[in-house]
């Protein structure tokens, strides 16, 4: 059957009555899915659509605002700089930051990460000290930690995970002794499980560790408080929060930030270069070296005035129907094993799975068929998918354009897909 027989309903046809949000009302927003009407786009943890308001945003800074920032007096550059730094200030006030100068802008999470594995590894962390991570970390959480430790000799350590996706809080204690640093994901993009960042931050203190939090997959999707969190470090990346690609963020203490060293060196960077010497810029100014994504900041700064105007506490909820339906429908078939917490409550929106014997590539091809996209391979953790004995799985993941009957036509195509190839 093609893709086209799965034309979703309409608002008129079926209002989400009961729902934390209308997800009609919020698809309306984004061209794509009335370029594509079939369209089911089942992969927002790789990165999610844009809403006319982002595109926008953008539009309308290159259009009628383009100019460098922090370098021109002329009206123009100011008027750049500042919708520059008022995305700052809304990234700041998204998260609870205490001053917009704890804010420094990336290109991603994995620059974000960088950052931080290459200024605190090489001044902070001990030669014969240690960094710990857990099993469960993407690849930008873990090799960049690698790389430094070749230079400095300290020790990277991994926290283990249970047989039922969580992390084994009882080894969390041995493994932070005697540590420098405590580096770990706040929501898997595989397993799904959200981790207690404030209770692993305070292990971390308790053992004279800085903390780290790859916020990836939890920053779009629920509230975030890195005060409440109480953590040293937090990433997280503008294009899987309906913000452009191309802009990350870094969040850090202000007084570590004006310990650290900076990370890349060039322009905008410094405050004074003599031929044997240099002084940094303040902060955060000094970690952004050269002419930053002016535009994808104010983008950014478009989709987090977006995701307010929803609640991001609307969008946890709503994720966790979609993600509860999506287990319950998926736990019904015969072929499917499903990874990470049972308990909806525990994850974030997405389900990582696999469908008998058939290579994640080849199902996801298949699906692709119907116009459903999902994720198919080690998502960038394959540590995580060794420990599950496996060399891949298929992600379907959810946010707030997707629809309750989208987790329907999933199921009824992966049915189709077992009759295609053949399980028994």
């Amino acid at each position: 059957m093609s893709w086209r027989s799965y034309i979703l309903p309409s608002r008129s046809e079926g209002m989400a009555s009961g729902l934390p949000i209308d997800p009609y009302r919020v698809r309306e927003d984004f061209p794509i899915f009335k370029q594509d009407k079939g369209l089911v786009y089942l992969d927002s943890t790789a990165t999610s659509q844009k809403p006319l308001q982002v595109l926008e945003a953008v539009k309308q800074f290159y259009a009628k605002q383009n100019a460098n920032v922090h370098r021109g007096v002329y009206g123009l550059s100011v008027e750049a700089t500042e919708e520059y730094e008022k995305a700052r200030r809304k990234v700041a006030e998204l998260i609870n930051a205490r001053s917009p100068r704890e804010i420094v802008f990336v290109r991603n999470t994995t620059e974000a990460l960088n950052l931080v594995a290459y200024s605190l590894g090489l001044n902070r962390v001990r030669a014969d000290g240690k960094v710990v991570l857990t099993v469960m970390e993407h690849h930008s959480n873990i090799v960049p930690w690698q790389i430094v430790s070749k230079h400095r000799g300290f020790r990277v350590d991994y926290v283990p995970i249970t047989s039922d996706g969580y992390l084994d809080m009882s080894a969390v204690e041995e493994k932070l002794s005697g540590s420098d640093v405590f580096s770990f994901v706040h929501a898997s993009n595989v397993l799904g499980t959200i981790n207690d960042a404030k209770y692993l931050t305070r292990k971390a203190h308790e053992h004279g560790a800085l903390a780290v939090v790859d916020a990836a997959q939890s920053v779009p999707h629920m509230p975030v408080d890195v005060q409440d969190i109480g953590c040293d470090f937090m990433a997280f990346s503008g294009h899987k929060m309906l913000g452009p690609t191309g802009i990350g963020v870094l969040y850090g203490r202000r007084e570590l930030l004006e310990e650290m060293e900076p990370f890349m060196g060039g322009g905008e960077m410094i405050k004074e270069v003599y031929l044997d010497r240099s002084e940094w810029n303040e902060v955060p100014w000094k970690f952004e070296a050269g002419t930053p994504n002016i535009a994808g900041a104010v983008g950014l700064g478009a989709a987090v005035d977006y995701l307010k105007k929803i609640g991001l506490d609307k969008v946890r909820d709503y994720e966790h129907i979609l993600t509860s339906k999506a287990l319950e429908a998926l736990s019904e078939l015969k072929h499917v094993k499903i990874y990470g917490p049972e308990n909806p409550r525990h994850r974030c929106g997405l389900v990582a799975f696999n469908l008998g014997d058939i290579h994640p590539h080849d199902l996801a091809s298949y699906l692709d068929g119907f116009k459903i996209c999902v994720r198919a391979g080690h998502h960038c953790a394959m540590p995580t998918h060794t420990w599950l004995g496996l060399t891949a799985t298929t992600r379907a993941s959810f946010y707030i354009y997707n629809i309750p009957d989208e987790v329907e036509v999933l199921v009824d195509a992966l049915k189709k897909a077992a009759v295609f190839f053949k399980l028994s």
